[in-house]
């Protein structure tokens, strides 16, 4: 049956005889057959070759891009380590600094500040950790430790904003205790519940002490404060009174110049008047009180002996 095959001509040129080949129809369905199966095999392995080849390669990126994220984790955790550090040095500076406040330093337990709980990460609970099981512990231990150190840094933080309220607060008591004598002069007559008057001829209390000073003899304010009271009064004769907060007041009496004014602020080592012999006094001298909550003290007993003018 010609009609199920088909002829193929040979022409070579215009002399040469032609060339007439019958092939059957099956046979060339055939033949595309097998051609087409070897193109789709050899597009089958030239897709798996170069999927392999671009598999191996974003493998070998993966590796690549893994092993710098273990460099940088470990990096990290050396840097976390000298926070450690930096950490402790300031810990020790701060109980130092507490103690000078007066405050006691932080208990070590205090500072470990752990936490836990049911609602705590773990290492399993990181994206990382499907992709690199290594990696992702050791980030998460970087993290943790960065984490640790920044609620430590925190705690550090405020102990220092306390130790430093303290110390202010305690700078401020000290600057308005009154801590030096007010005058240069001989300690002619001590605080006492009763002693000879020198006037009335009978034992009286003697609520302060007596500085023997020449007249004219500079009196200073014996810490900071305010001028409560200037001016005569019944016995002492001309006086200045400091009120200095937290519960002190001093008095300076017999002095023969007053120099500054009620409601006037002044400073530790200010002068404020100058010794004189009004009032009830025998000689120029000062009398020189101190008083706690209204009650009267023994000056003595709050003057640094370094601060003796």
């Amino acid at each position: 049956m010609r009609h199920n095959r088909w002829t193929v001509l040979f022409i070579r040129g215009e002399d040469a005889p032609i060339r007439q080949v019958d092939v059957p129809v099956r046979a060339v369905h055939y033949a595309a057959s097998a051609v087409a199966g070897f193109l789709v095999v050899l597009a089958s392995l030239v897709t798996l070759v170069v999927l392999d080849g671009s598999a191996r390669a974003e493998a070998r990126e993966l590796a690549r891009k893994n092993e710098v994220l273990r460099t940088e984790v470990e990096q990290i955790q050396s840097r976390v380590g000298d926070l450690e550090g930096v950490l402790a040095r300031l810990s020790e500076q701060g109980d130092a600094f507490r103690v000078l406040a007066g405050l006691d330093g932080l208990d070590d337990e205090v500072l470990q500040v752990g936490v836990g709980g049911p609602g705590l990460r773990t290492p399993e609970s990181t994206p990382l950790w499907g992709v690199d099981s290594v990696a992702g512990k050791a980030a998460f231990a970087a993290e943790y430790d960065l984490f640790a150190l920044e609620r430590r840094a925190g705690l550090l933080s405020e102990s220092l904003a306390e130790a430093t309220d303290s110390l202010r607060a305690r700078r401020e008591l000290l600057e308005s205790t009154p801590s030096i004598l007010p005058a240069s002069g001989l300690l002619s007559s001590g605080f006492s519940r009763a002693r000879l008057h020198p006037i009335h001829h009978k034992e009286l209390p003697h609520q302060g002490i007596d500085l023997a000073a020449p007249a004219g003899t500079p009196i200073l304010a014996a810490a900071k404060g305010t001028v409560s009271y200037a001016g005569w009064m019944s016995g002492y004769g001309y006086i200045v009174e400091i009120d200095h907060g937290y519960g002190y007041r001093t008095r300076y009496g017999h002095a023969s110049e007053l120099l500054v004014k009620r409601g006037q602020t002044v400073e530790r080592g200010d002068v404020i008047a100058r010794v004189g012999q009004t009032g009830f006094a025998t000689a120029p001298h000062l009398h020189y009180e101190v008083l706690v909550d209204g009650k009267p003290q023994n000056p003595l007993n709050y003057v640094i002996t370094d601060a003796i003018p």
